[in-house]
């Protein structure tokens, strides 16, 4: 058995994780387990193609659901997603009527105080990601991976997620990597 975890937007369609737990399911045959249908996608044509792609699921939080029962709660979702994406809109817009400053506050020009504190934030979580990565890397090199291009092309194929969120990555992010963990 194995586990995905994707952290991508029920609302985009490129899901590297999802694509790996289908290709998954398909070599072994065996059921697709998803904890949360509206978790899963907000577009009822991705969720309705998913029944096509060959591969049976289970939805947790829904376990009797039947093709009638997931169409219908696609179709919701993805009106959810758009009634959401319109009440923020509408929300933001009216606060920024009020005169209220939209964005991030610690990227304000002339803050140094401010920038700074960001600056070190971005640090704590870029080291903390890095960590995460390692065992990904230490499998590559236990696999036989020397150089920095065959430990991005491990890390790709593995299907984790660039510092970025890409999917696909580059030698010189490994080295930024490697160095943060000053392996």
């Amino acid at each position: 058995m194995a586990a995905f975890e994707e952290v991508e937007s029920g609302r985009r369609n490129d899901r590297p994780q999802l694509s790996l737990a289908l290709a998954e399911c398909r070599l072994r045959r065996c059921v697709l387990l998803i904890a949360k249908l509206d978790r899963l996608a907000r577009d009822a044509h991705f969720l309705l193609g998913l029944e096509k792609a060959g591969v049976e699921f289970v939805v947790a939080d829904m376990p009797y659901a039947n093709r009638l029962t997931i169409g219908v709660m696609a179709l919701v979702a993805e009106e959810e997603a758009r009634a959401t994406s319109a009440r923020t809109k509408a929300a933001l817009a009216a606060a920024k009527a009020r005169g209220t400053k939209l964005g991030n506050p610690s990227l304000t020009p002339g803050d140094s105080a401010t920038a700074a504190s960001a600056r070190a934030a971005w640090s704590v979580a870029a080291n903390r990601r890095a960590a995460e990565v390692l065992p990904y890397v230490t499998a590559a090199r236990r696999a036989g991976a020397v150089t920095l291009q065959q430990l991005a092309d491990a890390l790709t194929a593995r299907g984790v997620r660039t510092p970025r969120g890409g999917d696909g990555w580059h030698p010189w992010q490994v080295r930024r990597l490697l160095d943060k963990v000053a392996l």
